[in-house]
């Protein structure tokens, strides 16, 4: 029943109204045939004593109730009587009813004068007539009620059954089922479907963003306190070590009264996480957009090159060979400082973490819109679970490895910010024999 209320609704009104029409019609036409069947009546039996009026009135008052005679004895199927003009009996058939008292269905009087009247009280026979006529528009109302009860069924289930789907449709979109759009339809109801679906596809829409919003929000929360966990950790350590060396100094104790020995040292850790600090204050900077980038004509060679002295002899003491091969002319369009501080720690990183007796190659490849700059660490891998997290700031992927190495894990960090802000497409992948690097840097 709850699923057919509204069908069973919409029948019954429709049933209902169709009903009182029928009935209604029903009373209209049937005493209008009424009406139509007395006065046919009426005519017909007055003009069946028109003849004996005729006979009475040229046979003068004498003859009055010889002519009644005369036609009875002709029409002896009707019943009659004819009265003076007090209402006194001049001549009635043998099964007349004289009593004066007149009334009911049969009892007609066809001709009145100041003399005498004729009182008829015969059946015509218009009666089968009548009675045959009732059953057939007995028998067309009963069609008519089967048609319109037919009609009345079709046109409630062409009602409901687009609204029932509809219904059907909104309650499976109120769980964030996927709802197929309904059938079209040319009409309000099509119309409504319609704006119905798009505003559910909005609304999916709406709750998607929000939820990957929820989702990039607590990214954001889970990698802030990473961050701050890391840095903790980062920064505690060699202030732990520095403070160490400081009580030793001004205690006196034991090797610690060789003060600019120490001194040196505390003078290093304390380099060594201002390096830190300034690096993550320029993360800060890259996340907030204070470092907007002035792009200009750069060439690429020239770029690489003049940054290769700073790292050549790192890499030749750890038995690294560098190999460059970036043809002459190739220019990009990027922020020089910008460009510069990602490809130094690039080349930083490389050198850190190419095996010993490898080689570093860099090289570019021209594209039709852009310029590709790739960088290879031959015979290094890493774990295909560690790449995601290798920007990540302070990750390191060899756990063994501390800020004692020269690392402050946030080189790549660093790099990340860096080329995002200058909008320049990069990945860090495993190749065939190596790692690789590569950025796609705009052409001039």
């Amino acid at each position: 029943m709850k699923n057919h209320g509204l069908f069973v609704k919409v029948f019954t009104y429709t049933v209902i109204s169709v009903l009182l029409l029928v009935v209604v019609a029903a009373a209209l036409f049937s005493g209008q045939f009424m009406l139509l069947f007395r006065t046919m009546q009426t005519r017909q039996i007055i003009a069946s004593y028109q003849p004996l009026v005729e006979r009475i009135h040229a046979g003068g008052d004498n003859g009055i109730a010889e002519s009644a005679r005369r036609f009875s004895a002709r029409n002896q199927s009707f019943e009659f009587f004819v009265a003076d003009k007090d209402g006194n009996p001049l001549y009635a058939t043998p099964n007349a009813d004289t009593s004066g008292e007149f009334g009911g269905d049969f009892y007609f009087v066809v001709h009145n004068e100041m003399d005498f009247r004729i009182i008829a009280q015969n059946r015509t026979g218009l009666g089968p007539l009548y009675r045959e006529i009732l059953g057939r528009i007995a028998a067309v109302l009963a069609i008519m009620l089967a048609l319109c009860l037919a009609c009345a069924f079709v046109f409630a289930r062409r009602i409901t059954r687009p609204i029932k789907a509809l219904a059907d449709a909104t309650d499976r979109m109120a769980r964030l089922e996927d709802v197929p759009p309904l059938p079209g339809r040319n009409d309000e109801l099509g119309a409504l479907g319609r704006d119905v679906h798009s505003m559910y596809e909005r609304l999916k829409t709406t709750i998607a963003k929000l939820e990957g919003e929820i989702l990039r929000e607590r990214e954001l929360e889970e990698t802030q306190r990473y961050f701050f966990s890391a840095a903790s950790h980062e920064l505690k350590t060699p202030i732990a070590a520095a403070t160490a060396l400081l009580e030793g100094m001004i205690e006196n104790v034991g090797d610690y009264k060789d003060h600019p020995k120490y001194l040196r040292e505390c003078a290093r850790l304390m380099d060594a996480q201002s390096r830190t600090i300034s690096g993550m204050l320029e993360i800060v900077r890259l996340d907030d957009g204070k470092i907007v980038p002035s792009p200009e004509k750069l060439d690429i060679r020239g770029a690489v090159s003049a940054l290769l002295p700073e790292f050549r002899t790192l890499a030749e003491a750890n038995g690294l060979r560098m190999a460059i091969d970036i043809p002459e002319g190739q220019s990009c369009l990027a922020d020089p400082q910008m460009l510069g501080k990602a490809l130094s720690n690039l080349m930083l990183n490389a050198v850190q973490n190419t095996p010993y007796g490898h080689e570093i190659r860099i090289w570019s490849l021209p594209g039709a819109d852009v310029c590709r700059l790739c960088i290879l660490n031959t015979g290094a891998r890493i774990d295909g679970a560690a790449l995601p997290k290798l920007f990540a700031p302070f990750y390191r992927a060899d756990k063994a490895r501390s800020q004692k190495d020269g690392r402050s894990g946030l080189g790549l960090a660093i790099v990340q910010k860096t080329l995002a802000a200058m909008d320049i497409t990069f990945a860090l992948e495993n190749a065939p024999d190596g790692v690789l690097f590569w950025m796609d840097l705009p052409k001039a």
